[in-house]
């Protein structure tokens, strides 16, 4: 085998953080001085056939090729792994997800990995079009296919909510490209609560909190409230509000953590104020009575929302 120049090397290890594969550094510097830099501890053997030009421990970026490139030929980022690398914040950065293409058998690299790689989760999938790849080093979905799939992946309903809200309220994806992923995704785990989560943003939910909200309204028979309304307060300051019935002049705030700071506090009373000023009535409730206290809260919002006017529909 002839071998190419260094300078192919040099740029391949660039391109690949440092990682490539026995062949690629076989093809290009020759089998003896692939033997001579291992010898030598220039070169770390990560796992058979996966070579490291760096020591010490990988790095993130390092841990992403080695995933990508023991996973074999075609393999690319998805899920959680491939959200995050295109700037999706707070979701989990360990296992790191691969998918491959359901006509090839994963390589069995994978199961030679070294402890400073975390665990690799390989899917495979029948339906992956030109337009869910992304280019990037490595290869990965684009961003609405990656959180499709972080929200059919994951370990919990919970926590496909929170991926699909994550995306849209960071400003990284809009609903309606996330219903277009599941569209091409007939067989996609999840699939109902995927699509009523994208139902939910498209009607303004940004946060977990919110989809909690609107959910709760539907499960107990409640109108459905109008999500982050837009306001002019009595000080002539646009405010935006959780949840407003606007036919029945009643605004509801879901409190976070982060109300409870005494900035975000005084804020908070202050908005209260200018919407009482204007004549509507304003209900309040810790984001986590949500789901630990539903029926309180549900019964709180009846009962404000009747003596606003409203009643509510016939038992069918």
């Amino acid at each position: 085998m002839t071998a190419l120049p260094a300078s192919r090397l040099d740029r391949l290890a660039f391109d690949q953080s440092g990682v490539l594969t026995t062949r690629q550094a076989v093809e290009s510097v020759g089998h003896a001085t692939v033997r001579r830099m291992v010898r030598s501890g220039r070169w770390r053997t990560i796992c058979r056939g996966i070579l490291a030009t760096t020591n010490g421990r990988l790095t993130r970026d390092q841990q992403l090729w080695v995933a990508v490139l023991a996973a074999g030929r075609g393999a690319l980022l998805a899920g959680a792994t491939a959200a995050l690398e295109s700037g999706v914040r707070g979701l989990q950065a360990e296992p790191i997800y691969v998918l491959v293409s359901a006509t090839r058998v994963p390589s069995g690299l994978l199961r030679h990995l070294p402890i400073d790689m975390p665990a690799v989760v390989v899917h495979r999938t029948t339906v992956l079009p030109d337009d869910h790849i992304q280019v990037g080093r490595p290869m990965r979905t684009t961003t609405p296919r990656s959180l499709v799939d972080a929200a059919a992946w994951a370990r919990s309903d919970d926590d496909a909510r929170v991926a699909l809200a994550a995306g849209c309220q960071q400003r990284r994806v809009l609903p309606g490209e996330l219903r277009e992923v599941v569209s091409v995704l007939p067989r996609l785990r999840r699939r109902r609560i995927i699509l009523e989560t994208i139902g939910d943003l498209e009607g303004a939910a940004t946060a977990l909190s919110e989809i909690d909200f609107v959910r709760l309204c539907r499960r107990y028979r409640l109108p459905r409230p109008d999500l982050q309304e837009r306001r002019v307060d009595a000080s002539g300051r646009l405010r935006f509000l959780d949840a407003y019935w606007r036919e029945w002049h009643l605004h509801a705030e879901v409190d976070g953590a982060h109300h409870m700071e005494v900035r975000h506090w005084e804020a908070d009373m202050r908005r209260q104020n200018d919407v009482w000023i204007k004549g509507d009535r304003t209900l309040r409730f810790p984001a986590s009575w949500i789901r630990s206290r539903p029926d309180d809260v549900a019964a709180q919002l009846r009962r404000a929302l009747e003596a606003a006017g409203w009643s509510p529909p016939a038992q069918s």
